[in-house]
């Protein structure tokens, strides 16, 4: 990546070495970073939190694009690039990664990605029977993956302590968790623990998870978590008429139920807790960002209702593929001679906010078909994130007492 530091305007600019596109971005180096200049008057820059020094300007991974005369030139990674493609010659030995919801679609296929790279990937999934057959065909692809299945039900916070202690019994670090595991389109139903189901599954098993592996985050550094949410979340709030977090939409009664309601304001929760997870343990070189996978993904995602069904159906010939075709032998350092390439598309930005180079140190953010957006205004909302924080650790205190650190 090429790079010019103009000492006028006090800028960084850069030509994509791909599309040729020219950025440009200027402002406060992020958080534990600081520019200093060596003995020749070249300036460098100084991550404190990592401990490492570059000549490389951090924020180039986050640049605005200059006005181009062709704007059809292609960015490097778009929502029809594939994990493999962002994968592609990158080693992850060494790297331990959890991954909820691994045993079918887009988790399955991070899973997939990020274990045929080197990585030690664990399987978090509720169903063992086939969290099992998902790790045996990663395995019939490459023997040497180093894959397990572990056994998560984020509707029991229990199941949640359970999985943890597992995990933590067996000293490994954890580099990256993502989590990916979500319901859609759920029947209105109570968990174990008394709260309404996609409220629990999609937000408050996984925040719970943070919380009991945050120590061994840390103690990993630097290490990453991405949670995965939805551009569905731009359709909804989550306060009451005084501006207020409202219990009462997050886990309604059934009466005030409405599935595509409840999904929506589980993805608002996803990017509030990733944004107030940043701000509490960047610090500790922990980071979190939160995604959104693609449009309409045809997945297993569907499968609560069968009106979800029909509707995902007619809509696939528009989504994102995750389906194999045929290409030419891959050249990743672990792929195997003549081996089919899968061209997983959703799982793209998954493994690009838990993989991607530039991202190291780099937090709080929302990322469409791996690229940096804005989500919404009240998504962003400081005040909602801490107040959906301190509920959360509400709830799992009422209801785990004090297994709940």
């Amino acid at each position: 990546m090429w790079h010019l530091w103009s000492h006028d305007e006090l800028k960084t600019q850069w030509d994509h070495p791909k599309t040729g596109k020219k950025k440009r971005v200027a402002g406060d180096l992020p958080y534990g970073w600081e520019q200093e200049t060596d003995e020749n008057g070249q300036v460098y820059f100084v991550d404190h939190i990592n401990k490492r020094t570059t000549y490389l300007d951090p924020r180039l991974a986050f640049t605005v694009e200059e006005t181009s005369e062709n704007p059809n030139v292609r960015q490097r990674y778009d929502g029809s690039s594939a994990a493999m493609e962002i994968l592609q010659g990158r080693d992850l030995s060494g790297k331990v990664i959890i991954v909820t919801g691994a045993n079918s679609g887009i988790g399955f296929e991070t899973a997939r990605s990020l274990a045929l790279h080197g990585a030690h990937v664990v399987l978090a999934c509720r169903n063992g029977v086939r969290a099992t057959e998902a790790t045996q065909k990663i395995l019939e692809e490459w023997h040497k993956a180093k894959v397990e299945a572990m056994i998560l039900d984020l509707s029991s916070l229990r199941s949640v302590q359970q999985f943890a202690e597992a995990f933590k019994a067996r000293n490994l670090p954890l580099h990256v968790l993502i989590c990916n595991a979500a319901v859609f389109g759920h029947p209105w139903q109570l968990t174990v623990d008394g709260l309404e189901t996609t409220f629990q599954v999609n937000h408050l098993g996984h925040f719970y998870l943070v919380q009991l592996l945050q120590g061994v985050l840390r103690r990993s550094t630097p290490a990453r978590v991405v949670v995965v949410s939805s551009e569905s979340h731009r359709f909804t709030d989550i306060k009451d008429s005084s501006g207020k977090l409202d219990f009462r939409l997050l886990s309604p009664a059934k009466k005030d139920y409405w599935a595509m309601l409840a999904y929506n304001r589980s993805k608002h929760c996803n990017i509030l807790f990733s944004n107030e997870l940043n701000r509490r343990l960047s610090p500790h070189g922990v980071t979190s960002n939160a995604l959104h996978p693609g449009n309409m993904m045809y997945s297993s995602l569907h499968r609560s209702w069968w009106l979800y069904t029909l509707l995902f159906s007619l809509a696939r010939p528009f989504t994102k593929s995750m389906i194999c075709i045929h290409r030419a032998p891959p050249r990743c350092w672990n792929c195997h001679e003549n081996r089919e390439q899968i061209e997983q598309q959703g799982a793209a930005t998954n493994v690009y906010c838990a993989i991607a180079p530039e991202l190291e140190g780099l937090g709080g953010m929302y990322f469409n078909n791996c690229c940096r957006c804005q989500p919404s205004q009240a998504a962003q909302d400081e005040t909602s994130a801490s107040a959906l924080w301190d509920l959360s650790e509400r709830l799992i205190e009422e209801r785990a007492g004090s297994h709940s650190v």
